[in-house]
Order: structure tokens, then C-alpha cells, then sequence
């Protein structure tokens, strides 16, 4: 009896070492989960997003996304306001309610820019090109990785910092232990209390990529409610 307890608990901490994987690896395994094909380094397609925000509007977007051409472009809706923010290579171009050549009062009535432009085209292409967006330059992908619960889940977390001149936030990426399904992300800024943690829920499959259908955005320090951008493969 001694022996076979011996040899049952070599078998299960073997089985249980096997489970181990490293940061990059479970980066690895969730890849192939959403994007087995590689499709997102040549991704070529439209995002239909509704931005739904307690106590106003709904926001409607079209975004198109060439990264081979270095395109991006989005067009919202909001009550009587259509804005249109378009970077082609780096050159921004903006347009309101047809308006492609908006005076600088009209702009600054609005809060039209390009560094908004910029800023759309950054959370879109990141967030939508996650987790594949983790092996970009200046990503630090720590090698341990955490199981932890989260609201009631068991998940394989992996923690990512940034070089200094890419950000300064911390990143936690949860996954599913069994499909690798990226299932939730949360970021703190340099005070404990701050940032805030996204619930993805559903699958939309896209160039086939597997993308969340709903964010669910909350602050991390009294998990108040910020709103849910829902995405749509047609308008």
C-alpha cells in the first residue's frame, strides 16, 4: 500500500507539472484558440460596434481595418451627429454630418482631432486584435503564470507589462483552462486603485478570428459600470 501511494502521488504531480505552461505558451495557445490561421497580421474587414453607455445615447460604428495598406477608418453615430475619422498611412483626414472640410470652430465645438482619430484607431486594432496584439514590440510577457478566480471562475492569468516609450500600465489577460478563450482583461494604472477590468462574453468569427461579442467595461476599485461595446458581423 505504501508503494502504490508512493508511485500515486509521482503520477499526479507529474500530471500536474505536465499542465504547467509559461507565459508565452498559454500567449501561444490562446492565439491559436482566436486566430488558428494567422489571419490577423494581413486582417482586411469591417467591425460593426454599438457602444452602449448608461444614461445616454447608444453609439454606433462602422470600422474598417487594412493593416496591409495601413488603413483605418470609423464612422459613428450618435443622436444627430456622424463623425468620420480616416488614417491612410498615417495621414488623418476628418469629416461631421458630411462636412469633410470642417472649420476649426466646428472642431473644437465637437472635439474633433486627429490625436482622437489616433486614439480610436489604437483601441479598436488593439482590442479587437487581442490576444494576438501581445506579441508586438515592446510587449513584456511574464513568464509565470497565475490561477487565480475570478467572479466565480477559474482561469490561467497572465500578467504583460510594456517597454517604458510603448505604456506604463499593467495588464491581466484571463483565460479559460480548458480552450484558452481569452474570457477576461484588466489593467491598473500606478495608483492600486485605479484602472479597470473588461468581461468579454460571446463570439463573433470574423476573417476567421474568433472575436468577443460583448465588453462589459468596469472600474476595478467599486466595479461601477462604465458600459459594453457589443460588435456585429453586419449593420
Amino acid at each position: 500500500m505504501k508503494n502504490l501511494t508512493t508511485l500515486l502521488i509521482l503520477f499526479t504531480s507529474t500530471i500536474s507539472f505536465s499542465q504547467e505552461v509559461t507565459g508565452d505558451q498559454l500567449l501561444e495557445k490562446s492565439i491559436q484558440f482566436h486566430d488558428p490561421n494567422n489571419n490577423w497580421s494581413t486582417f482586411e474587414g469591417e467591425l460593426f460596434v454599438t457602444m452602449e453607455i448608461p444614461e445616454k445615447s447608444a453609439r454606433k460604428s462602422k470600422i474598417n481595418i487594412n493593416l496591409p495598406k495601413e488603413y483605418f477608418s470609423v464612422k459613428a453615430s450618435r443622436d444627430t451627429i456622424i463623425t468620420e475619422y480616416t488614417i491612410h498611412k498615417g495621414v488623418c483626414s476628418i469629416a461631421i454630418n458630411g462636412n469633410t472640410n470642417p472649420s476649426e470652430e466646428i472642431k473644437k465645438k465637437h472635439n474633433l482631432s486627429c490625436e482622437l482619430a489616433n486614439l480610436y484607431k489604437n483601441y479598436y486594432t488593439f482590442l479587437y486584435g487581442l490576444p494576438m496584439k501581445l506579441k508586438d514590440e515592446g510587449t513584456i510577457i511574464h513568464p509565470k503564470v497565475e490561477k487565480k478566480k475570478f467572479k466565480g471562475k477559474d482561469y490561467l492569468v497572465l500578467e504583460v507589462t510594456y517597454n517604458k516609450e510603448v505604456g506604463k500600465d499593467t495588464w491581466y489577460f484571463y483565460f479559460n483552462p480548458k480552450t484558452y478563450a481569452m474570457e477576461v482583461y484588466q489593467f491598473f494604472k500606478e495608483a492600486k486603485d485605479s484602472g479597470e477590468y473588461i468581461l468579454l462574453s460571446g463570439l463573433e468569427t470574423i476573417n476567421d478570428i474568433k472575436m468577443p461579442k460583448n465588453r462589459a467595461w468596469y472600474y476595478n476599485k467599486d466595479n461601477g459600470y462604465l458600459g459594453t461595446d457589443i460588435l456585429y458581423t453586419k449593420q
